[in-house]
């Protein structure tokens, strides 16, 4: 299963709405596929110009691990020397942390993931899953 043009669109534009709903501070949202490249992004409004950079590490760091931005967060904090080596290996493109969240199949198969950046990660990783799940996909942050 591929994440389609149109649903990365419904994702991007739920999580978008979600933080026009709880007032986040202007978001940046993108949706990668299985191979970690970019389907679609959309940056709102206010939105700093280099928070696609942030959005796509997030997520490019969840798909390539396959390990959500919470938990690649939480081995950062237990091996900085494993997250620091992953960053080398794929030049300095890894975020790890909340906001980078896995999009996965029926079965559990990562399919692609989704980066939110522009709030605290907290509540970038509550708008990505509130696109995600008006996708009717499956997330794990």
């Amino acid at each position: 299963m591929a994440v389609s043009l149109r649903k990365a669109r419904t994702i991007i534009r739920k999580a978008l709405e979600k933080g026009r709903e709880l007032e986040l501070k202007p978001l940046s949202v993108v949706v990668l596929d299985a191979g970690g490249h970019v389907i679609a992004f959309e940056r709102q409004d206010g939105a700093a110009p280099g928070r696609f950079a942030i959005a796509q590490g997030k997520a490019y760091g969840s798909v390539m691990l396959g390990m959500a931005g919470t938990a690649q967060m939480q081995r950062a904090e237990a091996q900085a020397y494993f997250m620091a080596a992953v960053n080398g290996v794929y030049g300095g493109q890894v975020v790890p942390v909340p906001g980078g969240v896995l999009l996965l199949d029926r079965k559990g198969a990562v399919i692609g993931a989704v980066g939110v950046t522009g709030d605290t990660s907290d509540n970038d990783a509550v708008a990505a899953m509130a696109g995600i799940e008006a996708a009717g996909l499956i997330g794990e942050i």
